[in-house]
Parts: structure tokens; sequence; C-alpha cells
């Protein structure tokens, strides 16, 4: 298999681990879930922001002014 493949199975592993986190924790989850849910929420959170500032500049390229 590749480096590339573990390496994609171990960010789903992260990403399905957090959510696991923050659902546990939103029933009242030991401390150390709690700091989990945080980590996860605030790299989605990161994420998110990325995403909408690469989009911001490409959003009206397809346009041509003529609503």
């Amino acid at each position: 298999m590749s480096v590339l493949l573990f390496l994609l199975i171990g960010v789903l592993v992260l990403a399905v681990g957090g959510c696991v986190c923050v659902v546990w924790a939103a029933r009242g989850g030991p401390p150390w879930v709690r700091a989990v849910s945080t980590a996860t929420l605030l790299a989605a959170r990161l994420v998110s922001k990325m995403g909408t500032k690469s989009n911001n500049g490409s959003s009206n390229q397809g346009s041509d002014g003529d609503d």
C-alpha cells in the first residue's frame, strides 16, 4: 500500500474519532473528551474559514455583470 493511503486513512480515523468525542462531550463525557472535542471544533472552524477565504476571490469570476 502507498504511504499516501496510510496518511489518508490516518486523517479519516482522526476525523471520526473527533466526531465521536464531540458527541460524547455533548452528553457529558470525561475532561479529556471535552478537550479533544474543543480541539476538533476549533480545527473545523479553521478549515471552514480557510475554505471561505479561498472561495471569496473566485466567487464572482463567472458573472459578467448583466443581471
